[in-house]
């Protein structure tokens, strides 16, 4: 489960048979290099501007993005980076840009403001278009400016099975058939991307898409590089404040991870998140009176107890498609994601105990995390490749099976599925991982605002803290936002989107201590 990626505000109609949701687009770690980014001449590179074409397959495909409402059209470019950072003089590749102007008087602008939208992935030149009106007041002196990172998308995408099954293996197998199905998948996957990835796979760490945002920033002309990132973008955000500590400009990374954790520890943390946030929403569920169950226990109890009998029984739908236990926990994961999901959570539970998992069914299709499965997303390929390539931890099927009884506690619905997803992302992986974790530690730069979401269940709110104790004394300042659902500032919220404005138009940070209460469900939904 693809459980760091961050998910844009959609459209949400919720009814008793429908969901339509339209989701926006919905190496070493050590100090070397610090400071320094040029290579092969592309340092002087002068970068050639034009409106930006349609997506292509790989960055999610759609409409070439609309002029904003100013007017103001979207500009594209591909910057040349170093395919390698530590060969600086060898081969190039290209890094996809897009950016929109900005809207304030030239004399006001600050610079340019990087987003990266989390993952690891997804495309930030797909993304940004639909994300620009909620940063709009941003545009007021920033140019909004986002990239494919190195493999994903347009920028040398990673590609690994070109004919991915929709239905794949049982993502949490409970026989000798089902694992040997898993494993035989993680394997032609892996092979598949170290053939078709043209000798990408060692290069696309998030350490060396550090390097190429720094390059970025000198070829845009900013001393400094003004940055938002969420989720997994929270990651690249420490990673490059570590190598470029003095050229930190104004940051905010919002839905920190826990840069101290290892594949198997931030799993196991994401296992507690999603339980404790299930339990949010059944606790929320029993006092709307839902239907579900008894109080919020029992709900809890009662999908437990749905989950795994699907698990043998799938349930039959009215179009001829069944509800499996895996389409099951996708739903339910993708449901937790925002706040505003619940309703359509509620309303799809109900009419599954009732003996109709047509609404579930609908909201696995459009809001479901990949759960073990080939969904056909070209950015799991890039997650993958990503992830492999940033991490040194491998995984045995022994050790899934020791491990699974722990992945269980932290979560009877979450965990199983966790363990085995996560554990041997990697397998047979063509290449080693960089490192076991992170270096985040920036020592002697400017404040960065960590913005915890204490029901968070991708990127749980302890790890807020962790992240400000290892960039360093006085560079991380938390911001607390009591609220659901994965990150705070794509939530709306007007204290979030006040205080991170303030901090990135003003360059004010909050007084210490200071907390966000989230917004209730508006009556009626």
């Amino acid at each position: 489960m693809r459980h760091m990626r961050l998910t844009l505000p959609a459209v949400l109609l919720a009814t008793a048979t429908l969901l339509t949701c339209a989701l926006s687009g919905c190496g070493s770690s050590s100090s070397q290099g610090r400071g320094a980014s040029s290579g092969n001449g592309t340092s002087g590179q002068a970068l050639d501007w034009h409106a930006c074409p349609p997506p292509t397959a790989l960055q999610g495909g759609g409409e070439a993005p609309q002029p904003l409402t100013d007017g103001t059209r979207w500009q594209c470019t591909t910057m040349r980076a170093p395919a390698d950072w530590d060969k600086p003089s060898g081969k190039t590749i290209g890094i996809e840009m897009i950016r929109a102007r900005s809207s304030g008087r030239p004399q006001q602008r600050i610079g340019s403001l990087f987003f990266n939208f989390g993952g690891p992935g997804g495309s930030g030149v797909a993304t940004l278009p639909g994300f620009a009106p909620t940063v709009e007041k941003l545009r007021t002196r920033y140019d909004l400016v986002s990239f494919d990172p190195r493999g994903v998308g347009g920028s040398e995408g990673v590609r690994c099975l070109s004919t991915p099954s929709e239905d794949g293996p049982d993502s949490s197998p409970d026989d000798g058939k089902e694992i040997a199905t898993l494993l035989d998948l993680r394997r032609r996957q892996a092979a598949a991307c170290e053939s078709n990835s043209g000798g990408m796979l060692p290069y696309v760490t998030t350490t060396q898409t550090a390097r190429d945002m720094d390059l970025m920033r000198q070829l845009l002309g900013d001393d400094t590089l003004h940055y938002f990132g969420m989720s997994y973008g929270t990651e690249l955000g420490g990673v490059y404040a570590h190598l470029f500590p003095r050229k930190v400009g104004r940051a905010v990374l919002d839905g920190v991870v826990d840069p101290t954790q290892n594949q198997r520890t931030r799993a196991l943390g994401q296992a507690a998140g999603f339980q404790r946030a299930f339990e949010h929403f059944a606790t929320w569920c029993a006092g709307e009176g839902c239907g579900a169950g008894s109080d919020a226990k029992d709900i809890v109890r009662r999908v437990v107890d749905l989950e795994a009998r699907l698990d043998d029984h799938p349930m039959a739908a009215r179009d001829g498609k069944e509800l499996t236990s895996q389409a099951l926990v996708a739903a339910i994961t993708g449901a937790l994601y925002r706040h505003e999901y619940w309703p359509i959570l509620r309303v799809s539970l109900e009419a599954t105990f009732k003996g109709d998992p047509t609404v579930m069914l609908d909201v696995a299709q459009k809001l479901g995390q990949s759960a073990g499965a080939r969904s056909g997303d070209p950015s799991d390929d890039a997650y993958q490749a990503i992830m492999c390539a940033d991490r040194s931890d491998r995984y045995t099927l022994a050790d899934v099976k020791s491990d699974l009884p722990e992945f269980r506690r932290a979560s009877p619905l979450f965990g199983p599925t966790m363990a085995w997803d996560s554990l041997l992302l990697c397998l047979d992986w063509p290449i080693p991982g960089a490192v076991e974790r992170p270096r985040v530690d920036a020592p002697g730069a400017s404040p960065v605002l960590l913005v915890g979401n204490t029901g968070d269940p991708a990127t749980p709110y302890e790890g807020t803290a962790v992240m400000a104790k290892a960039l360093g004394a006085g560079v991380g300042v938390p911001l607390t936002f009591r609220g659901e659902g994965h990150v705070a500032y794509a939530t709306g919220n007007a204290c979030v989107v006040s205080t991170v404005n303030t901090y990135l138009l003003d360059g004010k940070l909050p007084a210490p201590g200071t907390v966000c209460v989230g917004d209730p469900l508006p009556e009626g939904k």
